[in-house]
């Protein structure tokens, strides 16, 4: 069963990454992640690309939209459950869950169900 921290870290996190633009997302993963890791998580191959997002130059691809919103839904959601510390932790080390990769770095390979998976398994203390 799950508890009401559980449903409502989530649920927080989730209202807030729908109610962000990309621009704002680019700028958060930017300025938690540094800007290639975020191009990185994006899947683009030039940083600056970010910082141009940032300042509403131009908007990412979809599928690189989808790669952002996923990573900050799941930085959110780990945020609002630990602290911004322990999700960019989170965010860049190895799970067992995730095959010893890297949230980000299954997020950049679009395995984002895992991953959301793998987070929601670390909230409720399961690893």
């Amino acid at each position: 069963m799950e508890t009401l921290r559980e449903t409502g870290t989530e649920s927080t996190a989730h209202a807030d990454t729908v109610q962000k633009n990309v621009a704002d997302i680019a700028r958060f993963l930017q300025e938690n992640f540094g800007q290639r890791l975020a191009a990185f998580v994006a899947g683009i191959e030039d940083p600056k690309q970010v910082g141009k997002w940032c300042s509403g130059q131009n908007s990412p691809r979809i599928d690189s939209e989808l790669r952002l919103r996923a990573a900050y839904q799941v930085f959110r959601m780990i945020a609002l459950a630990e602290n911004p510390h322990t999700a960019r932790a989170w965010m860049i080390g190895m799970n067992p869950q995730l095959e010893d990769d890297s949230p980000v770095q299954a997020i950049a390979e679009d395995r984002h169900k895992d991953v959301m998976a793998a987070a929601r398994s670390y909230i409720k203390g399961d690893l």
